[in-house]
């Protein structure tokens, strides 16, 4: 099969390259999936679990990506819950090779149904930022309908979902981001805009919850913002401040089932819209992924037409 490989991570998107490679067997509980699109994060080169394997052996040349839509084309022994030819998307294990490739062998408990009416393109962009939305409010953050939350990077692709979902559920968001992604903020729903190329982030007063995607100085500043009893939660690694009356989180995103249907359903609805931005072929991956100018928004890999 053709996939994507690194072999190198001082190299970064630059050591990327189209290369063929065996095609993947699915193990117990797994299935194989044929990839019609493929999510990529930009950072992720810099995982350790992109190199080694659970046991910190190296593990390259390996295959980049964890967000995928297709159709399961083989089942694993034992596997249950899914079917050959059903429609799925999903969030791969980190230590295994990814969804960069025109098929991967992928646990079934990490995968959900992918509704007909939603196209793979689509699907692709929903499990990292849709996950990672809904787990770092609901799950970490415990948000309440009623509560404040801060959305740093609201027009970002995952500051966009903390955005709408938040909204959703009845909070006050006030989203945060440069001076150009204003326009783009309040049309994701935020009631606020706050310019952080301006430092506004000190006029804000305090919120029950602050979703932080920056880490660094505007962590630190966030936890200053946290109103009594409330909640930091951060995907940047751990707070370097805590909250003096509150609670400080940082997670790591995992697959669920649940929280998937959950997400696609109100993409369906038009409750829940997500954030693409370049679309490429596989064979156009590795240019995609050097190009100096991107569209803001998820890079998605057409693996097929």
């Amino acid at each position: 099969m053709k996939a994507i490989v690194v072999t190198e991570q001082a190299a970064g998107t630059a050591g990327m390259k189209l290369a063929a490679r065996p095609e993947p067997q699915a193990a117990i509980n797994d299935v194989v999936v044929q990839v019609h699109a493929s999510g990529f994060t930009w950072d992720e080169l810099t995982w350790p679990p992109t190199w080694t394997d659970r046991l910190g052996r190296d593990r390259t040349p390996s295959i980049p990506g964890h967000e995928l839509a297709g159709v399961v084309t083989a089942l694993g022994y034992g596997t249950t819950g899914l079917s050959v030819g059903q429609r799925v998307f999903g969030l791969t294990d980190w230590t295994r090779d990814g969804t960069l490739a025109e098929y991967v062998a992928v646990e079934a408990r990490n995968l959900a149904p992918l509704p007909g009416d939603v196209d793979f393109t689509l699907g692709a962009s929903l499990p990292m930022p849709g996950l990672t939305a809904w787990q770092g409010l609901f799950e970490h953050g415990r948000l309440r309908a009623g509560q404040s939350v801060i959305a740093h990077g609201a027009a970002g692709v995952v500051g966009s979902m903390v955005t709408q979902l938040a909204r959703e559920a009845g909070a006050y968001v006030i989203g945060t981001g440069r001076t150009s992604d204003r326009q783009a903020v309040l049309d994701f729903g935020a009631q606020e805009f706050i310019d952080l190329e301006n430092d506004a982030l000190k006029d804000v007063g305090t919120v029950d919850l602050v979703f932080d995607v920056f880490g660094g100085d505007i962590g630190k500043r966030s936890a200053a913002l946290i109103r009594a009893g409330g909640m930091l939660v951060t995907i940047a690694g751990p707070s370097e401040a805590r909250p003096a009356n509150g609670l400080a989180v940082d997670f790591v995103v995992e697959s669920d089932r649940a929280q998937l249907t959950e997400i696609v359903q109100r993409v369906r609805d038009g409750r829940l819209r997500t954030n693409i931005g370049t679309v490429s072929p596989l064979d156009d991956a590795v240019a995609a992924f050097n190009r100096t100018e991107r569209r803001k928004g998820k890079t998605i890999i057409r693996v097929r037409p």
